[in-house]
């Protein structure tokens, strides 16, 4: 089973979902909020087609740490996400520098400004999944390594 990232914005959602094997997180698609319904059925159908276990909702915390208005949002968003999605797990992930990075990377590769704001959110939801995975891989081996 795969896990999807969701990054949260005013009027886009980015979403990444990893492969089959849990190790690498790959851009999906921005959706373009236009209502509450359309945005879930949207997510239902990305759940089903790439058949989900764990969602992970980027939680933008400020720098020091503390919870903002928007991470407080995205708590919210969660709340929603474990109703809609009684059977999945719904994890909150630090996401900050997510965007950053995004740009930075999308930069790199010399995408022109027009076509980078298309696609910032869906990269960042890759830079926070793969955080994500990266991390389950490390406590993984942490924990083989302590058996």
């Amino acid at each position: 089973m795969r896990c999807m990232a969701l990054d949260l914005g005013s009027k886009t959602i980015g979403i990444a979902v990893s492969d089959v094997t849990g190790l690498i997180a790959g851009g999906v698609e921005t959706i373009r909020r236009t209502s509450p319904l359309r945005d879930d059925n949207r997510l239902q159908e990305l759940v089903q087609e790439y058949e989900v276990a764990t969602l992970v909702v980027g939680y933008p915390k400020n720098m020091n740490g503390t919870v903002g208005e928007r991470a407080r949002g995205c708590e919210d968003f969660a709340e929603h996400l474990r109703a809609l999605f009684p059977c999945l797990e719904v994890v909150l992930w630090d996401e900050r520098l997510s965007t950053v990075v995004a740009e930075k990377v999308l930069v790199d590769a010399d995408l022109r400004r027009k076509k980078r704001r298309k696609v910032i959110d869906m990269m960042a939801a890759v830079v926070i999944l793969q955080n994500y995975l990266d991390s389950r891989q490390n406590l993984k081996r942490r924990t083989e390594a302590g058996s």
